[in-house]
């Protein structure tokens, strides 16, 4: 039976992303990042569709980084030697992480930035 299935894959998903967590510092920087970034528009009141700008440059980030650490497993399993292409494959995908984070506080600054100024100002002119 198909459904059967399900649970099962829903645990292994669960324990890369567990995984993920565990093992890679930088995901666990961006996610610290990510819960700052909640609490701030939980403070700032953020509108729905701003919540979802920033959920998909957020998970952006995060599914990068999975990504990242599953291509350097692989490189690191098929090509235990340092060959010239294995470094070239880790740190292009190194680079697809950064750039993917630039773009998600390019994108957070653009939500963020109005309404934390506006709060910032308005606290400093009620002194």
């Amino acid at each position: 039976m198909p459904g059967r299935h399900l649970p099962v894959a829903f645990r292994c998903a669960l324990s890369g992303l567990w995984y993920a967590l565990r093992t890679q510092r930088n995901m666990r920087i961006q996610v610290g990042i990510g819960l700052g970034v909640v609490a701030m528009g939980v403070w700032l009141r953020l509108t729905p569709d701003r919540w979802a700008i920033l959920a998909v440059v957020s998970g952006l980030v995060l599914v990068s980084e999975m990504i990242n650490t599953v291509v350097e497993g692989t490189v690191d399993l098929v090509c235990p030697d340092c060959h010239p292409l294995a470094r070239t494959v880790k740190d292009v995908m190194a680079g697809a992480v950064l750039l993917s984070a630039i773009v998600a506080v390019v994108v957070g600054l653009l939500i963020l930035g109005p309404p934390l100024w506006g709060q910032l100002m308005q606290r400093s002119g009620a002194q």
